[in-house]
């Protein structure tokens, strides 16, 4: 059993929780959008990912549309930058969260992650402003993560009712974000390219902030202005193979049915010509936040080691692996102190009837294998969304250390009991061990940080 140093515990979680800031510093949404918009001679110019290359047109009006997480401080950087005589209709959606008032903006706060009527009201806007831009005028798309959600916009066939109960249905099962993804572009009038379809004829553009590990844009915020390649046939192979096909709604199925019939319009796909007119910009990631929570734990004196920049899996498997390997990095680095850091986005199959999200889900079955294998030293392991909510909670995730288990016995509960029960957030609150940041202004998927001291 570990001898608990208190003081060097919590001056190592002092250091983990700085680690962690730091990566959500780097994902800065006002700071990433103003990088890459400037003014030039009364024209707007959008730096492309190739930072040496500018997209530049003498547009007559710039309509700014932006939905996610961090659509509040993009729109604000976006419209600093746009001369106000070229500014047209600006529409910000975010989580209510995260909602700021902006002048000469419309403002909406909408559910997330299940959509609701807020949402689906500020998707027509959406829709009828991308619908009424004109050829020679510029669509800027400001998309973040929890983009996808906040936007809904069903098929006509399908009620939001209907969408809403599909998507609960998808976060229950274990889904990745790809198959959910898959499954709302293809009953979404937006998604899967449904924006870049109604922008036409007018140039589209979209600065992104990415919470989609390996930054697909066809995933992000599911993919409004970019091609689809998925197809009503791979959505209903998922649901199926999900077991959830025969739980959806009749009007769900029936439309997905139609469309493997070829009797409702599929997404667009790469070789539509309307592509041609459309442009992007990756303006930050989940990759750009890893970097820099290992530039800071080294700086702070950490041997900083990169376990994995695309973490995924079911929590609390990914904790087990992690809580080995670490064991097996102790046994050849010595006493020299330690960080050991990952990002990406893991998954949870919901089994019980607990409250939590991935990370908390992570950061406790983290704490139990830590004392099962016996994980020597003082440590402490945070797990985090960088947008500040883990699942239906008002906590980011956890942050853990070896006095965790102890703490949650203290308070007479059972950790393997809770976490059996998907009830992470009960058992981190009994333990004094969630991590509250409150809504952060970004999303670039979840961030963890493993300290170990001996």
């Amino acid at each position: 059993m570990n001898t608990i140093n208190q003081p060097a515990t919590s001056a190592l979680r002092n250091l983990a929780y700085k680690i962690f800031k730091a990566g959500l510093d780097a994902a800065d949404p006002y700071q990433a959008v103003e990088r890459c918009v400037k003014t030039d001679h009364d024209r707007l110019t959008i730096l492309l990912n190739k930072l040496s290359q500018i997209r530049a047109d003498a547009w007559t009006k710039i309509h700014v549309i932006a939905f996610g997480k961090a659509a509040c401080p993009m729109i604000k950087a976006a419209l600093d930058c746009i001369p106000p005589n070229l500014l047209g209709r600006s529409i910000a959606v975010a989580n209510y969260e995260n909602v700021t008032s902006i002048e000469g903006v419309t403002v909406i706060g909408a559910a997330h992650p299940l959509p609701d009527e807020s949402g689906y009201n500020a998707a027509k806007q959406c829709a009828e402003i991308a619908g009424n831009a004109n050829a020679g005028e510029l669509v800027l798309a400001l998309i973040s993560g929890g983009g996808s959600a906040l936007i809904p916009y069903p098929v006509e066939s399908v009620s939001l009712t209907e969408k809403i109960r599909t998507t609960d249905l998808l976060l229950a099962s274990g889904a990745t974000i790809n198959q959910m993804n898959c499954v709302r572009k293809h009953l979404s009038r937006l998604k899967g390219g449904g924006l870049a379809r109604l922008a036409a004829p007018a140039d589209l553009h979209a600065l992104i902030l990415s919470d989609v590990i390996g930054d697909d844009l066809s995933v992000i915020a599911s993919g409004p202005t970019v091609p689809d390649e998925s197809t009503y046939c791979e959505a209903i192979e998922l649901l199926q193979a999900k077991h959830i096909w025969r739980y959806l709604p009749d009007n769900v199925r029936t439309h997905l049915q139609k469309g493997k019939e070829g009797k409702a319009t599929e997404t667009p796909k790469p070789n539509d010509p309307l592509f041609s007119q459309c442009g992007h910009t990756l303006i930050g990631s989940n990759r750009i936040s890893v970097d820099a929570i290992v530039t800071s734990a080294r700086e702070l004196g950490f041997e900083p080691y990169l376990y994995s920049d695309t973490l995924c899996g079911e929590a609390k498997e990914a904790a087990e692996k992690l809580v080995l390997f670490a064991i097996g990095l102790l046994s050849k680095t010595g006493n020299k102190p330690l960080a050991i850091l990952a990002g990406g986005e893991t998954t949870v199959t919901i089994k019980g009837i607990g409250k939590g999200g991935r990370n908390q889900e992570m950061a406790l079955a983290f704490a139990i294998y830590a004392q099962k294998k016996e994980l020597p030293g003082n440590w402490v392991f945070l797990s985090g969304g960088t947008d500040g909510r883990d699942g239906p909670t008002d906590a980011a995730g956890g942050l853990v250390d070896s006095g965790t288990i102890q703490r949650i016995l203290d308070a007479s509960l059972n950790p393997a009991e809770l976490l059996a029960n998907n009830d992470s957030y009960n058992a981190l609150k009994a333990s004094h061990d969630l991590l509250m940041t409150g809504a952060t202004g970004t999303n670039v998927a979840d961030l963890q940080v493993l300290l170990l001291q001996n």
